[in-house]
C-alpha cells in the first residue's frame, strides 16, 4: 500500500457503515455512505451534522471499534499506511496503542483499579517509564481539575462529569499522532471545556491531528481548522 501524502495523518474514502439487526430478522439499517476527508498534522477537523447521521459511528470505524462495509480508513504509521477497514485485528490493536487515540463519550476501564493508574498505563504504552507515566497522569488529572482524594479511587464511583475528565486524560496520556474525540466536552463546566481546548491547542502545535465530534459549538468553532457536514453522508433515507 502506498505511503500517505507529507504531513497527511488519515485519509477517509468512500466509507460506509451499515447495521444489521439479527434479533429483527435482518432488517439491515444504512447510516453513511462515502464518506471521504483528510486530517493533516496539526489539524482538527470536526464531524457536525445532525443527531443520528452518523457522526459517533465515522469515529468508532476510524479507531476500529465498529468495522466498515465499504471504502477505506488509511492511517499513517511512520513510513507505512494501514487501512483500518481491512486489517487484521492484532493490527487494529496495536495501532490503538500507538497510532490513533480514542476518547469516546463513556469511560471504559478495568473494575477496582485507581483513577491515576487508568491514566498512567496509557502513558506507559506510550513508552514512559512507571514513575514518569504517573507523573503525566498525575498533571494532566490536576489540570483538568479532579480532585486528587480521588486519584485512588476507581473512576466507577465517580459523577458522569469525573469519569469523562479521567477518559480525556487517558486519551492525552499517550503519543498518538491521531486523536479521534467523541463529545469531549460535553459534561464538563466551563473551567474545564477551557482546560480541554488547551490541551487540544497544544497537541495540535506538537503535531498531533484530530477528528472529533464537539456536543459545544463555541468549542468546535475555537478548535476545529475544517468542519465536515456529516448530513450528505447520512444514508438513513435509504432505510
Amino acid at each position: 500500500m502506498s505511503a500517505l501524502p507529507p504531513n497527511q495523518l488519515l485519509s477517509v474514502e468512500g466509507l460506509g457503515k451499515t447495521f444489521t439487526l439479527h434479533l429483527h430478522g435482518g432488517k439491515r439499517l444504512p447510516v453513511v455512505r462515502g464518506v471521504s476527508f483528510s486530517v493533516a498534522a496539526g489539524e482538527c477537523v470536526a464531524l457536525a451534522g445532525p443527531s443520528g447521521v452518523g457522526k459517533s459511528s465515522i469515529l468508532k470505524m476510524i479507531a476500529g471499534d465498529y468495522l466498515a462495509v465499504e471504502g477505506r480508513i488509511l492511517l499513517a504509521d511512520g513510513e507505512r499506511t494501514i487501512d483500518i477497514a481491512s486489517a487484521a485485528p492484532r493490527e487494529i490493536l496495536d495501532a490503538r496503542r500507538r497510532v490513533v487515540g480514542y476518547v469516546s463519550q463513556f469511560l471504559r476501564a478495568i473494575p477496582r483499579v485507581a483513577a491515576l493508574d487508568v491514566v498512567a498505563a496509557a502513558a506507559q504504552e506510550a513508552g514512559l517509564d512507571r514513575a514518569a507515566a504517573r507523573a503525566r497522569a498525575a498533571s494532566l488529572l490536576e489540570r483538568l481539575r479532579l480532585p486528587q482524594a480521588l486519584w485512588s479511587l476507581p473512576p466507577a464511583t465517580f459523577s458522569g462529569g469525573e469519569q469523562q475528565r479521567v477518559n480525556i486524560a487517558r486519551g492525552f496520556a499517550g503519543e498518538h499522532r491521531l486523536l479521534a474525540l467523541d463529545e469531549p466536552t460535553a459534561s464538563l463546566d466551563p473551567a474545564n471545556r477551557e482546560a480541554v481546548i488547551a490541551l487540544i491547542a497544544e497537541r495540535k502545535a506538537r503535531g498531533t491531528g484530530f477528528v472529533a465530534v464537539f456536543h459545544d459549538e463555541d468549542v468546535r468553532d475555537r478548535v476545529a481548522d475544517r468542519v465536515v457536514d456529516v448530513a450528505r453522508f447520512s444514508d438513513r433515507e435509504a432505510a
